[in-house]
């Protein structure tokens, strides 16, 4: 009997749930708001349904996404935290399976059950209720403007004689929001063996490298979803407000709101592994195929799994390393369902939100860094259900939040799928078990969500 068999038997002996619980802070009374005392406005803050059909929904076909969930969960499927918040109530909020299943390859005697208030790495979610909150504030406030030349925040991004394609002198940060800048999407900083010259573990000297690294194609003439992009506007947000992004975001964005489960490295900021849904068996290794300096060959729990956050940009980037639970996140869809703000606090205006959900001319499934619902190409995120203003994203680890204006729906789906053995290494260094079942492709569930609701039956 292999390991996966194993695991698999053992979770379907051991399946349980824990019951919902929700805990919402409210606003922070020390803190300087983004508008007058006399300007603030009040703006609704989340509030538990007694039952989902106060908010539209059927409980019974609700009770079909827990159904769906526990079935992969007993076939193996390592872990999940669901919320769904409409008309300013919150509807549903489950956990599901495990946060710990294996040490390295070891399954453990006891698995470790994944609770509501459970942190998951958000992995590329981090690049919207980080990046993009900043950035969207920093526009609000009049300090940052898109239609600008990434040069006029950053000098020393700029063409040289040996670049092979050029065009950073005129790259504005609408066209990197857009993922239309030129850039690849993984250069891989932290392992010299791709990277090269632009080798890097040392986050001052990652960003130095930014500015330095190659065009692959002529901005503006292609959509191509990349890293780069948004450690460059990571970098841009750190030039602006004089604070490194963590700083900045945990202060000016989480605090007002009452979240204090969102953060950057949190196990320097008071939090224990066992805080965490854990991630990556064999650390950054994929089961022993990778390799690389300094690379982790531990379980991952309470790290960012993403090489170049970890390695390259200590845990601190545009791009990725930011962790939160379904409560906080519920918060975050929620400034944007209220168009910028929560209770006292504004964090930016509709106008913004307008004009960062609006599609792009050359491809409607972007946003400036959301992604849309915009054509369908992305039902298998946003379910064939969708209003065609859904927008939202995904992160790697098994993360996705959907943000239905029309609906004034949101959902977050958070998931360890990646705490499980690779399928074939050696075949594919990036297909793990976890990856096979529908809750980790997340349109499954979604669609079973948008199901539950009584205008879709």
């Amino acid at each position: 009997m292999n390991i996966w068999t194993s695991c698999t038997i053992s979770s379907i002996l051991a399946l349980s749930l824990l019951a919902p619980s929700v805990s919402f802070a409210n606003e922070n009374p020390n803190h300087e708001a983004a508008v007058s005392k006399e300007t603030a406005s009040q703006y609704p803050i989340l509030e538990k349904a007694k039952k989902p059909e106060e908010a539209g929904f059927s409980s019974e076909k609700l009770e079909k996404v827990d159904q769906l969930i526990e079935m992969e969960v007993a076939a193996g499927f390592p872990g999940a935290a669901l919320i769904v918040i409409k008309d300013g109530k919150i509807v549903k909020n489950e956990s599901y399976g495990y946060k710990q299943k294996f040490n390295e390859h070891t399954p453990l005697k006891k698995f470790q059950k994944m609770e509501n208030d459970t942190l998951f790495d958000l992995a590329s979610n981090t690049k919207m209720y980080a990046t993009n909150f900043a950035i969207q504030k920093l526009v609000s406030e009049g300090k940052l403007n898109i239609q600008a030349r990434v040069q006029q925040y950053i000098p020393e991004f700029k063409d040289t004689e040996k670049d092979v394609i050029k065009g950073k002198d005129n790259l504005r940060i609408i066209d990197v929001l857009h993922h239309t800048a030129g850039f690849r999407p993984d250069p891989q900083y932290h392992n010299p063996k791709v990277s090269k010259e632009l080798y890097s573990q040392e986050r001052d000297k990652t960003i130095e490298f930014i500015s330095k690294t190659p065009l692959t194609y002529v901005p503006g003439t292609q959509n191509v979803y990349s890293d780069v992009d948004y450690m460059l506007l990571g970098a841009i947000v750190e030039e602006i407000t004089g604070k490194q992004l963590d700083a900045y975001v945990e202060h000016e964005l989480y605090k007002p709101l009452g979240l204090k489960n969102t953060k950057f490295n949190p196990l320097q900021k008071g939090f224990k592994p066992k805080d965490f849904a854990a991630t990556e068996l064999l650390g950054n290794t994929r089961d022993g195929v990778i390799d690389f300096p300094n690379i982790r060959t531990y379980t991952l729990q309470g790290e960012v799994h993403d090489e170049k956050a970890f390695y390259s940009m200590g845990g601190v980037s545009g791009h990725a390393g930011l962790f939160s639970n379904t409560e906080d996140m519920a918060v975050l869809l929620q400034v944007m369902l209220n168009g910028g703000g929560y209770g006292k606090h504004m964090l930016f205006d509709q106008e913004t939100i307008d004009e960062f959900v609006a599609p792009s001319e050359m491809n409607p499934t972007y946003g400036l860094g959301w992604r849309r619902n915009g054509d369908a190409s992305m039902e298998w995120m946003f379910s064939p259900y969708a209003s065609d203003s859904a927008y939202g994203h995904t992160g790697w680890t098994g993360t996705v939040t959907i943000i239905d204006p029309e609906m004034d729906l949101g959902i977050v789906l958070l998931t360890n799928k990646k705490h499980s053995p690779l399928v074939n290494p050696v075949a594919n260094s990036n297909q793990f078990f976890g990856d096979l079942f529908t809750t980790g492709s997340y349109g499954s569930v979604v669609t079973a969500i948008y199901e539950a609701l009584k205008t879709n039956e």
